[in-house]
């Protein structure tokens, strides 16, 4: 899933400043789970900033809303109208639904009141660990499903760098050796023989060398085609 954390509230302070009448949009899903802009967190940021606008002596009514996803079409059209409401919207969501926002609602000022940090997976209750980075070319077979893209910090693909030390990291010594996790894994499977074939230099094409990216899924995106969505 997508993870994220919420700016510094004077950073989302600043650019509420000249408003006086916004939208705080959340998003419940990704960023929901990670505690960062569901319901709960959208009546707890709106509550500051009314709070510190009416210690400025400058009062901002703030619409409150949250839709299911603000990547996907079909929940922004539920909220355009609170969005014609408003002067600006401060959009709660990961970076991918900030940019949809501002391509449904081109004459509105969208904020990011979050920074989206990583694709993670909950470790323990409020941490969350990235163990995906997305370059669509997986090698998870070849490794015993841990990544060593993500969880080395050189995303080495022939083995470890020498450097770490009592299985954690050189780079980062509170994290575990992405290497010696993949070790241990192919150790228990019994599978550490694939280990012994060297790997080619990895294809970086398909991560973002090629710049932003588009999945294609052709029997549906015909299919749409043909129905006059697209």
């Amino acid at each position: 899933m997508i993870i994220a954390e919420q700016k510094p509230l004077e950073e989302i302070r600043s650019m509420a400043a000249k408003h006086k009448k916004i939208l705080l949009l959340g998003c419940g899903t990704c960023v929901t789970v990670c505690m960062a802009g569901g319901e709960k967190e959208v009546g707890i940021l709106a509550s500051a900033l009314r709070m510190a606008r009416k210690l400025e002596g400058n009062r901002i009514e703030i619409i409150e809303d949250t839709i299911l996803r603000q990547c996907e079409w079909e929940y922004l059209e539920e909220i355009a109208p609170k969005v014609d409401e408003v002067e600006a919207v401060i959009s709660m969501a990961c970076g991918v639904g900030v940019q949809a926002m501002a391509q449904q609602f081109p004459d509105k000022l969208i904020y990011p009141a979050l920074n989206t940090t990583s694709l993670g997976m909950p470790a323990q209750h409020g941490l969350w660990v990235e163990n995906c980075r997305g370059c669509g070319n997986c090698g998870l077979a070849r490794f015993g499903a841990v990544c060593p893209v993500a969880r080395c910090s050189k995303s080495l693909l022939n083995g470890p760098c020498g450097g770490s030390q009592d299985g954690k990291c050189e780079v980062n010594p509170e994290a575990d050796c992405g290497w010696q996790l993949i070790y241990e894994r192919m150790e228990r499977l019994d599978q550490l023989e694939l280990l012994e074939d060297i790997l080619p230099a990895k294809n970086w094409s398909t991560d973002r060398d090629n710049g932003p990216r588009r999945t294609v899924r052709e029997d549906v995106f015909i299919a749409d085609v043909k129905g006059g969505t697209e």
